[in-house]
């Protein structure tokens, strides 16, 4: 019998609630697989699930993102086999030693990309995607500013809609993390002045979508930077959630759109997830991403990773290690 061990939330509040839990690893029921963990991506989704902005039942196993490889299969698993090296965004289990998935939602991970890498990749990876690709079709002549460009999300969503052809304006929090975003317009100004600085920019035109996952302190700014009938994407709440906005706001600012996406509803289905998978490893495979892991932290370590995520010390990915 396995045993090992989860970092576990039993009440909702700061990184401080995070504790270590041990436990015996379940035998693969069918359509299932057991995983033994590489490597955990770390999100600020799952600062929302610790401290009860998205509920979840307590206590909670913190963590969507794992990689590991296969240890045990149930019966009707046919597409994977023991060794294989598999990833999952699955919500909840991820900080364990070990995970047990629904077969349906593991991505083989292609040889040549390591655990950490792919930890640190797929769910913003698979987010960039279908920001770029399906919430917005962003195609060449399309402007579109992208906020804590050099993030996690948005590390990966700049290069991404560069190699369409957008026109990127990239914000980040400090001038040293904007020196680390590629393109032609990376800034770092106060978010009251950014409107401005794309008015500058653009020429008036101002921008046709806006990818935000900061929330509370970025979104005036966001709204502000729309064009006529432009889209507003918030995908995040770092800062807090949005405040309530009446529908006529979304008028006086010009006829804007609002969507708040999740990754869930783009990858509901197997052959959904194998299509945005082969979108993202194709572009690490060519070269267009670059995936940077800034920092590791031991598993064990997850309150104190959660402290570097929230303060805003972190750059690029972040990932667990065992």
């Amino acid at each position: 019998m396995t045993t090992g061990y989860r970092m576990i939330a039993r009440r909702h509040g700061g990184p401080e609630v995070i504790e270590r839990e041990d436990f015996t690893v379940p035998s693969p029921g069918a359509g299932e697989i057991v995983i033994e963990t590489e490597a955990v991506g770390l999100n600020f989704i799952d600062t929302y699930y610790r401290k009860g902005l998205y509920s979840d039942p307590l206590p909670i196993t913190l963590g969507s993102e794992s990689v590991g490889k296969i240890v045990a299969i149930g019966d009707g698993v046919s597409e994977f086999s023991i060794g294989e090296r598999v990833g999952t965004t699955s919500s909840g289990g991820a900080y364990a030693t070990h995970r047990l998935l629904k077969a349906d939602k593991a991505m083989r991970i292609p040889e040549g990309i390591a655990p950490e890498i792919a930890a640190a990749v797929m769910l913003k990876g698979l987010t960039a995607c279908y920001l770029a690709e399906d919430t917005f079709p962003a195609a060449a002549g399309h402007v579109a500013l992208v906020h804590s460009a050099a993030g996690g999300v948005g590390s990966l969503l700049v290069p991404w809609l560069l190699d369409k052809g957008v026109t990127v304006i990239a914000h980040s929090g400090s001038p040293e993390k904007a020196a680390q975003v590629p393109g032609e317009h990376s800034l770092s100004c106060d978010l009251a002045d950014l409107p401005g600085k794309i008015r500058e920019i653009t020429s008036g035109a101002m921008c046709h979508v806006v990818y935000d996952g900061v929330g509370a302190d970025s979104w005036a700014a966001s709204i502000a930077s729309l064009r006529r009938r432009g889209l507003m994407v918030t995908y995040g709440n770092a800062s807090g959630p949005v405040p309530p906005l009446p529908p006529l706001d979304l008028m006086r600012g010009g006829s804007l759109y609002l969507t708040r996406p999740t990754l869930a509803d783009y990858v509901a289905t197997p052959e959904e997830l194998a299509a945005s998978a082969k979108k993202l490893f194709d572009r690490i495979a060519s070269g267009v991403l670059t995936p940077r892991v800034g920092q590791t932290f031991r598993l064990e370590d997850a309150a104190e990773a959660h402290r570097a995520l929230e303060s805003r010390a972190t750059t690029g990915s972040t990932v667990l290690v065992l």
